[in-house]
């Protein structure tokens, strides 16, 4: 396990631009570290010179005592305001490098990783970690400041009890490493057990339709129990871990402090201590266990902000980035060639494409049809690389998909698919995603999606918003926004992956107009379950098992009586 400096020197860089608050934060906790040992020497001199000699001015102590306060309450200010400037500027600075890499890295993560989880990491534990990390980071330089400037006065009283003292500095530093140890342990279960109890809570939220339905409520609430009961049992064994630095730490040091003042009063009892100096020592003494109660109770705060930290950076770091290759060709012309495509899930399991052999023209609308689990949407989603294949490869215009630069090979296409997803931002917002456009523009995608009219009759048009997921809007016109979209992203090639199944009759007769609309001069791969809406494709390929079995128009096809013959009669037998 790297050590506790490795695993800091790895937020070193979201540091960069932070040096003023860090001065301010570091120099504040110097002076207030510098100011410690005065205030037992002004006790020594109060009671030297003041009580016993009689020899201070009356104006001297209250002075002293205000002015050094003053002093410490000012460094403390600064000390404070340059530790949250740093911190915020830090979390800014993560979380800008953490979405970042999120948006670039490679589709598999999404499916590996819950949306619970990193949001959880993305938004809350940046934050909370961050501004736990940089609060312990100023108080170790704070207090280590402190301990060396005490120590320091207290081997000018009395070089021979301050060795006493330093025997309880390896002790505590023991303490801190092993129990240091089991609760960053500790701490990185937790953050496991609380990403599985959020996304329970996720997956309810999104079905929650169907616990209600099934009357499944007890059973959810028996997982959310069971994984809460976890995390509570971790937190509790995180708690002692954490709790018993501070009664060792304080155990050691009264052991040190009894040590001291033995000694002392043996070296009183032989004419070496004035009263004075005897009771600035032992003030001293009595004020290094703050410091070190406050080294030792930081270790659990920092080894949880550090965990935080750390599964960020361990995301930025150790997640692959989406790779493409240089070729941008401008608007592509659309002529799609699989030859010989695979994709395999597993080596253990059958593969979900094989073989693929199959050329589209340019602008020509082809159908894929066949029971589900044929491969009809896997063989769509290789076309923007949402998927790799294992095996063949995919040309669009000729050049290989790995080979085209990622974003411009992406312009090419469009996606409108049963599974709408929409943002909660207006309407103009939506149909102009990724590429602001003048309003003239937008308004004419809404018309071609048959939408404009509604849109026009909201209270305000186009900037309307329309909430979580288009959810102030029906069906029908979220499928028609999702077709104005596409309208306004005009690329050549156009995906339709049952984009009218889940529509009522009237709906789906005006998202059918909008589609074709929308279908001319574009090539076109449509995923249907309804036979009915791709009678008119140009092409028809049939799929079954992950394997192409035909191909041709709808009639050839229902005079060779294979898969799609089979498929249609048993659509439209009465």
């Amino acid at each position: 396990m790297p050590s506790l400096l490795q695993r800091l020197a790895r937020i070193k860089p979201y540091l960069r631009g932070s040096h003023a608050g860090l001065v301010a934060a570091v120099g504040g906790a110097v002076v207030t570290a510098i100011t410690e040992p005065l205030i037992p020497a002004l006790m020594s001199r109060l009671l030297d010179q003041g009580f016993t000699a009689g020899t201070l001015q009356l104006w001297m102590v209250p002075a002293a005592i205000i002015g050094l306060f003053a002093i410490r309450s000012l460094s403390g200010f600064i000390s404070q305001y340059g530790l949250a400037w740093t911190a915020t500027r830090t979390v800014l600075k993560l979380r800008e490098h953490l979405f970042a890499r999120l948006l670039a890295n490679e589709p598999g993560l999404f499916s590996r990783s819950s949306a619970s989880s990193m949001t959880n990491t993305l938004v809350y534990e940046t934050q909370g970690g961050v501004t736990t990390l940089v609060g312990c980071l100023l108080t170790l330089v704070r207090d280590t400041l402190t301990l060396v400037a005490l120590m320091g006065y207290l081997l000018w009283l009395n070089w021979q009890l301050t060795l006493v003292v330093a025997l309880l500095f390896p002790a505590v530093a023991l303490v801190m490493r092993v129990l240091g140890k089991r609760l960053h342990r500790l701490t990185v279960e937790a953050q496991k057990a609380t990403d599985s109890l959020a996304y329970v809570v996720e997956e309810n939220m999104l079905a929650w339709r169907i616990v209600r339905l099934h009357g499944a409520e007890p059973q959810q609430a028996g997982r959310f129990f069971d994984r809460a009961d976890v995390v509570r049992r971790l937190t509790l064994k995180g708690v002692v871990a954490a709790a018993s630095m501070t009664p060792v730490t304080q155990m050691l040091a009264a052991c040190a402090l009894s040590g001291v003042i033995t000694v002392a009063l043996w070296q009183s009892s032989q004419g070496g201590a004035t009263v004075g100096s005897f009771v600035a020592f032992v003030m001293a003494m009595l004020q290094l266990i703050a410091p070190v109660k406050h080294l030792s109770d930081v270790m659990a705060p920092l080894t949880r902000g550090l965990a935080a930290v750390e599964r960020g950076l361990d995301h930025i770091e150790h997640t692959a980035v989406e790779v493409g290759g240089t070729h941008d060709g401008g608007r592509a012309a659309g002529e799609i060639r699989f030859e010989n495509v695979g994709l395999s899930w597993r080596d253990d399991a059958p593969p979900a494409l094989a073989g693929i052999d199959l050329v589209i023209r340019p602008g020509e609308a082809v159908a894929l049809v066949g029971p589900s689990g044929a491969g009809k949407t896997t063989l769509v989603n290789l076309l923007p690389r949402f998927l790799q294949p294992t095996s063949g490869r995919i040309t669009l215009d000729g050049v290989p998909l790995a080979d085209w630069d990622m974003h411009a090979l992406r312009r090419q296409f469009a996606l409108v698919s049963q599974d709408v997803v929409l943002f909660n931002d207006s309407v103009a917002a939506n149909v102009s995603l990724g590429a602001p456009m003048p309003r003239e523009q937008v308004r004419a995608a809404l018309a071609a999606a048959n939408l404009l009219e509604f849109v026009e009759s909201l209270p305000d048009g186009l900037d309307t918003a329309i909430g979580h997921n288009g959810s102030q809007l029906s069906g029908g016109q979220r499928q028609r926004l999702a077709i104005a979209r596409a309208v306004a992203k005009d690329a050549p090639v156009l995906i339709l992956d049952e984009a009218t199944s889940a529509l009522d009759s009237e709906s789906e007769r005006a998202v059918q107009d909008a589609l074709e609309r929308l279908m001319k001069g574009r090539t076109t791969l449509v995923i249907a379950h309804r036979l009915s809406t791709i009678e008119n494709a140009d092409r028809v390929v049939a799929l079954e098992g992950g394997h192409l079995v035909e191909q041709g128009t709808h009639a050839e096809l229902l005079a060779a009586g294979g898969v799609y013959a089979r498929l249609h009669a048993m659509q439209f037998k009465t």
